[in-house]
């Protein structure tokens, strides 16, 4: 075992010599790959990790040992740590992310997932944005208690907590003090304050820039299998012979008669134009037939300036997402 005792020293030994920057890994896998070759009897495989929040990095060596198995090798130079215990309380380890300098931590993400889930939007997006409000409202002045209540009264209805026992639970259940929901309120309250104030500002040139998305159109359209339709489509008029396929219930297709404006319905409808057949056509996992019966320009009104507003403000977060700089500390 003297041999491969030797092995051992030498090998903390390059370990310890390792550049420990991010930007330097490269380098080091160069000596461990030449320290391999000068021992090519133990199969060596560096091991890199990077510690949360830092551009520091520690390595591990796997080493083949003779009898059998592998022996994995840690050598901390600063305090004596290995980076596994190090990395526990780590100052970023309960951290998930940042994104422009704003931290998020577990906690916080754990119920924004809670509070964004219903917006069938991806998780990431909805962490990030959280970040970008919190930068957004740094300096906005704090809520009033009336604020917080309303927010409060608000986040408990959608969730159909509405009494004390039922709210302790939901506290219980999700692991959160009440100081934690506290502070998510207070986010939430500027969050809220933020996005219609800036809904307010966009909403009149989003409209003006957009207003075919805002024609109120009515149409009709059918979902199913393409066969089906394909059919239906033969008849040469979509209305009436979606009308007739509802009269015969047919059960394959999904049928949807509604007015909307431009923008809420299905992709291949919102910018036919009036008396337009369309389909069928790929949507989703199946197919669509549709027609717009009834077009006309958007209305001028407080309602259609509300949606603009709210459209314009999904396409301002969708841009500072696009420019922020986002780094993920777990994988």
């Amino acid at each position: 075992m003297t041999g491969y005792a030797d092995t051992l020293a030498s090998a903390v030994e390059m370990l310890r010599g390792l550049p420990r920057r991010r930007d330097a890994v490269p380098g080091a896998r160069g000596i461990a790959a030449e320290w391999r070759a000068a021992n090519p009897g133990c199969r060596a495989q560096l091991v890199v990790d990077d510690r949360p929040g830092s551009p520091v990095v520690d390595y591990d060596l796997l080493i083949d040992h003779p009898e059998g198995g592998t022996v994995a090798l840690t050598a901390s130079v600063d305090d004596g740590v290995p980076w596994t215990v190090d990395h526990s309380t780590h100052w970023a380890a309960g951290k998930v992310l940042s994104v422009n300098g704003q931290e998020l931590s577990v906690q916080t993400a754990l119920l924004s997932m809670r509070a964004y889930g219903e917006r069938h939007r991806t998780l990431p997006d909805d962490l990030i944005e959280h970040c970008l409000l919190l930068l957004e409202t740094w300096d906005d002045q704090e809520p009033t208690d009336e604020e917080m209540q309303r927010a409060s009264d608000e986040f408990r209805r959608r969730r159909g907590l509405h009494d004390r026992a039922g709210m302790l639970r939901w506290l219980e259940a999700v692991g959160l003090t009440g100081q934690a929901y506290e502070n998510h309120l207070f986010s939430l309250v500027r969050a809220s304050r933020f996005r219609e104030r800036k809904a307010a500002e966009l909403g009149a040139a989003y409209l003006a820039g957009h207003a075919a998305d805002f024609d109120r159109v009515s149409a009709v359209w059918a979902v199913g299998p393409r066969p089906v339709l394909d059919e239906l489509a033969a008849d040469g008029d979509p209305v009436a012979a979606i009308a007739l396929a509802v009269a015969a219930g047919a059960g394959e297709l999904s049928i949807q008669v509604a007015e909307r404006a431009a923008a809420e319905l299905p992709e291949p409808l919102r910018h036919a134009t009036e008396g337009t057949a369309v389909g069928p056509v790929p949507y989703g996992d199946a197919f669509l037939l549709g027609a717009v019966r009834e077009r006309r320009p958007a209305p001028h009104d407080d309602a259609t300036l509300a949606a603009a507003g709210r459209a314009a403000f999904a396409a301002f977060m969708v841009e500072r997402r696009a420019k922020a700089t986002i780094e993920w500390y777990w994988p």
